[in-house]
């Protein structure tokens, strides 16, 4: 039986992680990712599952569908949609777990648009600029919190 379980999402483009400006965003895959992120959850005896869409409809689905799986909480980065995506935003908030925004680079010393975000107004917490121990990080106060 497992402690808790974790909805990781991941938006637009992450899917080219490692090839995609790693200056930005690193060498790791996101396969490299949510391996190490599946090895992190299953020493802590949690449950998790990983969503990577360019799509954000699919995004917002995966969202509805954790109100009812019983999981405890939702770990997103909405890359693109962090700017753009009001109805992220709606799925989150009829969302009861926590919610933690990550994202691999530090936002606020890119450019200006980059700034605001719409999911920060739901999420509990939100770690940028870490790279992928972001993830790891919002991991550890999930599990820390439980």
């Amino acid at each position: 039986m497992s402690k808790g379980k974790v909805l990781v999402l991941h938006g637009p483009n992450l899917n080219l992680l490692g090839t995609r400006q790693p200056e930005i965003y690193g060498h790791q895959t996101l396969a490299d990712i949510d391996n190490a992120l599946r090895e992190h959850a299953l020493l802590e005896e949690w449950d998790i599952n990983t969503l990577q869409s360019n799509h954000e409809g699919e995004l917002i689905d995966a969202i509805h569908a954790a109100r009812l799986d019983g999981s405890d909480a939702i770990i997103i980065n909405p890359a693109a949609y962090t700017h753009t995506s009001v109805a992220i935003l709606d799925a989150l908030n009829a969302f009861d777990g926590k919610v933690i925004e990550v994202h691999l680079s530090n936002v606020h010393k890119r450019e200006s648009f980059r700034h605001h975000s719409y999911v920060s107004l739901r999420a509990d917490g939100v770690i940028a600029g870490l790279g992928s121990q972001g993830y790891h990080a919002a991991l550890d106060a999930l599990i820390r919190e439980n």
